[in-house]
């Protein structure tokens, strides 16, 4: 089963659909939600629905803009849809993303292998430099939004997404799913093309000051956003994105704003990435030997 959040999509939506009717392992649904959409993103999914029997559409008519609350609303409504339905696996995927014709093939496969693998998907690969080229903050532990694929047991023992003022529901579900006793996993050698460059629709200076506050309010270590910051500097905008998430992150400190996650959840992101950084100092000690 499949649920996208599409608001004003026609540029992608397209493109999105047509590698799922490709697939060697189609969804037994997918409910697509149309958030609020004023373009002719409807007009385009309601065309597909004639042929691909497995495509619901769903149509919310409230005022809304493109934010990570609105589209955390908007999946739930289509996992709502879903609830009379049977299902083994269930996952979101982005309006905006191209996949492989075995994508969910190798990615069940995957599940199928290991019983404890709660939450799977693969490597977000972006166009830069005339080619599809992996995002470069790919990270094996860490499953993005846009291709987040749930074992069912799973999914009901996490409870789903949460919507998070400033974004990152991908990350809590992540997180939530190693903290309940299930593994994460995203696996480099099956990509996912995302057509929409990050960060694209509220402009750099913002996604990296929103990214800052972000972490703060999933309780991430200072010491780590700081590791993070420093090795992240060569991303575009370089050294400037960097101080930007900083910034963002140093302010909702010196504030003291109220989380929207558990102290439970805290204490557990931040063993994670103590651990994570307690291992990367290990392995440069090594190199030096």
């Amino acid at each position: 089963m499949l649920v996208t959040a599409a608001h004003n999509e026609e540029a992608y939506i397209a493109s999105a659909v047509e590698s799922i009717a490709a697939q060697t392992v189609p969804p037994r649904r997918w409910v697509i939600v149309s958030d609020a959409s004023s373009d002719g993103t409807e007009d385009i999914i309601g065309k597909y629905m004639e042929s691909l029997g497995f495509i619901d559409l769903v149509s919310l008519q409230r005022d809304a803009s493109r934010n990570f609350r609105s589209q955390v609303y908007a999946i739930l409504e289509g996992v709502r849809k879903l609830q009379e339905t049977p299902f083994s696996f269930i996952g979101n995927l982005d309006a905006d993303i191209i996949l492989e014709p075995d994508y969910y093939e190798r990615i069940l496969k995957r599940f199928r292998m290991n019983p404890r693998l709660g939450l799977a998907g693969g490597f977000v690969y972006e166009w830069r430099k005339n080619a599809y080229r992996s995002r470069n903050f790919n990270r094996v532990h860490s499953v993005p939004h846009a291709v987040q694929l749930f074992r069912r047991e799973c999914y009901e023992t996490f409870g789903g997404y949460i919507p998070l003022k400033y974004g990152g529901p991908d990350w809590h579900a992540e997180v939530t799913v190693r903290m309940k006793g299930w593994e994460a996993r995203c696996f480099p050698e099956i990509p996912v093309y995302h057509q929409r460059p990050t960060g694209s629709v509220e402009g750099a200076a913002r996604a990296y000051l929103r990214l800052g506050r972000m972490d703060y309010s999933l309780g991430s270590h200072p010491v780590f956003e700081l590791f993070k910051c420093i090795i992240r500097y060569r991303e575009p905008p370089f050294i400037i994105g960097s101080l930007l998430r900083m910034a963002g992150f140093l302010w909702l400190s010196l504030i003291r704003e109220e989380r929207q996650v558990t102290a439970e959840f805290v204490r557990f992101i931040r063993r994670e990435q103590m651990r994570r950084l307690r291992s990367l100092e290990f392995r440069g000690k090594k190199k030096a030997d």
